[in-house]
């Protein structure tokens, strides 16, 4: 007898109680399933309700996924959890995936900058686009773990923020191939990121007195710092 969805849902739920994400295959497609998390002692005092947190999560997915955002899809609900489709490695795995020549390497990079784009041009923001919250499947994109927008911030902000935090994680994960990075960035700019990309220059000339101050650090400081500086030196020659 087939097992359908459901029943499997409830199988997994049963075999990892309290388990905050866990993932599971049905029939050869493999899906996530995301429950409230579970706390403890004084943990419960200094966290949100983990009820709330979970179905504000899902229905963050929801809204997106109305409005045609790549985003994984919910495909199953109930109390304290939800499932979403897998939507394939992130962009930080598939740098550690053995076999993955450079180009395609450069390929999934650059539909994930196209990607970002596009999500502004939509009037969206992610929150925290790094190479982690990025999965790339057959030249798909999806955007995973959406942080809420921030509503006391304008939407050209947040935008801002997204791109700051990308060319970021760029840097940390890549390290300084500002060649290649800076192809990347080309493809954000060309499908619809020039104007955020500009203003996101602006923005950070104001900043630009740390290049200075970093500039010792740029080969030795932590994975954190050094993609600072680099961030920096890319809104400084970059035109």
């Amino acid at each position: 007898m087939v097992q359908n969805f459901n029943d499997r849902v409830q199988q997994v739920l049963q075999s990892h109680p309290g388990q905050r994400v866990c993932r599971f295959d049905y029939q050869g497609q493999y899906y996530w399933l995301k429950q409230a998390e579970v706390l403890h002692g004084t943990m419960r005092m200094l966290k949100p309700n983990p009820q709330l947190a979970i179905e504000n999560e899902k229905q963050t997915l929801q809204a997106l996924e109305l409005k045609a955002a790549p985003v994984p899809r919910v495909v199953s609900e109930g109390p304290g959890y939800f499932v979403v489709e897998d939507a394939g490695s992130t962009l930080k795995d598939w740098l550690n995936t053995p076999g993955v020549d450079c180009e395609t390497l450069q390929q999934i990079f650059e539909d994930s900058a196209t990607a970002l784009a596009h999500l502004h041009t939509m009037g969206l923001a992610h929150g925290r686009p790094a190479l982690r919250d990025i999965s790339w499947q057959q030249g798909q994109v999806t955007f995973i773990d959406f942080e809420a927008n921030q509503p006391k911030r304008s939407m050209l902000f947040q935008h801002i923020r997204d791109l700051v935090v990308y060319i970021h994680s760029l840097y940390r994960y890549l390290g300084p191939l500002n060649e290649n990075i800076g192809s990347i960035i080309a493809c954000y700019r060309n499908a619809g990121g020039e104007q955020i990309w500009q203003e996101t220059k602006r923005f950070l000339a104001s900043w630009q007195w740390l290049y200075y101050l970093l500039r010792p650090l740029r080969d030795l400081g932590g994975r954190d710092v050094r993609p600072i500086y680099w961030l920096l030196w890319h809104f400084r020659h970059a035109s």
